[in-house]
């Protein structure tokens, strides 16, 4: 990390809350029937916040991008991330559109999301204030499926960042229309780390196998990348793991198993994972190094309600490490 830079990381994304409902069997019954489920908890959601929090509890100094309503949605979501020590200066109000929101049934490791777009969509390129860009290290995006119209502006964002000295980053997240498409392929090729999961990463690429994936990723990135710029994947399978990729034409390889912990929700897990495996890549770490802090983190996440109760810090992430004798 730079000390020369206000910001460690400038994290650029969609912002809502997430209203979590756990139960290990319970989902809803139409007919007005009622259903007792064990909890329900409005917490900090949306991929980039919960990878934002997470950054901000390992120590990286953080600020953050985003669009929200002018309602309680919105207001929860930035005194939230204010008071994990993210600096929302950057983050417009719209006082026109609602704050998006998903609504989570858990099953601790499976889950199944509703979410309203609201102000998600809002957010465009133009937002991200010039002076917060100059003044971070890193920018990290967060579910670019989620946010066509920022995702087609996004090359030419990185494209300024890397002329500034950033490096960048993109997590895809779901494309909710399942187009899977190409419009993925000038964001890898601008971007210096993505982070997909295991099944985002085969609907991209039709390869099955975490590594086959991650090969064929690096494949569509290095076509017309410019040259002795390497792009990093680490790619995310739930109780699988995780698999990292650093490279070109060659690149090295990293695995890493999951920590052994009780499961209670799985919800921003690998946006957990987003933010340990980003630590150990800005700190310069060995790749497995930094996947080993990513999958630590992801794993630790999920032994709480909601994507960010149970962030790590640094510490802690290494003591569950060292304790798996990792």
């Amino acid at each position: 990390m730079s000390s020369e830079r206000r910001f460690d990381l400038l994290v650029v994304g969609e912002l809502n809350p997430d209203i979590v409902i756990v139960d290990p069997v319970a989902e809803p019954v139409f007919g007005q029937i009622e259903t007792i489920v064990e909890s329900i908890s409005m917490v900090v959601g949306s991929s980039s916040a919960i990878a934002a929090c997470g950054a901000a509890r390992l120590g990286l100094r953080t600020a953050f991008v985003g669009v929200v309503g002018e309602d309680p949605f919105g207001r929860f979501m930035l005194e939230a991330l204010e008071a994990a020590g993210i600096d929302v200066s950057g983050c417009r109000i719209d006082p026109d559109l609602p704050t998006g929101a998903t609504v989570i049934f858990s099953r601790g490791a499976d889950r199944a999301n509703l979410t309203a777009i609201g102000a998600i969509g809002a957010l465009r390129t133009d937002d991200v204030p010039r002076e917060l860009l100059a003044a971070a290290g890193h920018l990290h995006v967060g579910s670019t499926y989620l946010q066509p119209a920022l995702s087609a502006e996004l090359p030419d964002l990185f494209d300024e960042a890397h002329g500034l000295g950033l490096t960048t980053s993109f997590d895809c997240n779901w494309d909710t229309t399942e187009a899977w498409d190409d419009r993925i392929d000038p964001l890898l090729r601008a971007a210096d780390v993505f982070l997909p999961n295991l099944e985002e990463a085969r609907r991209i690429t039709g390869k099955i196998a975490a590594p086959a994936a991650a090969s064929e990723l690096i494949r569509r990135a290095t076509e017309g990348r410019q040259p002795g710029r390497p792009i990093t994947l680490g790619v995310k399978h739930g109780a699988g793991g995780a698999v990292a990729m650093r490279g070109a034409w060659e690149y090295e390889v990293a695995e890493a198993a999951v920590l052994p912990v009780e499961v209670v929700d799985s919800t921003g897990a690998g946006d957990s994972f987003d933010a340990g495996f980003l630590y150990g890549i800005l700190a310069g770490w060995p790749l497995r190094d930094a996947l080993d802090l990513g999958v630590a983190c992801g794993s630790l996440s999920c032994t709480g309600i909601g994507g960010t109760a149970a962030q790590p810090t640094l510490a802690e992430a290494r003591a569950a490490l060292a304790a798996a004798g990792r």
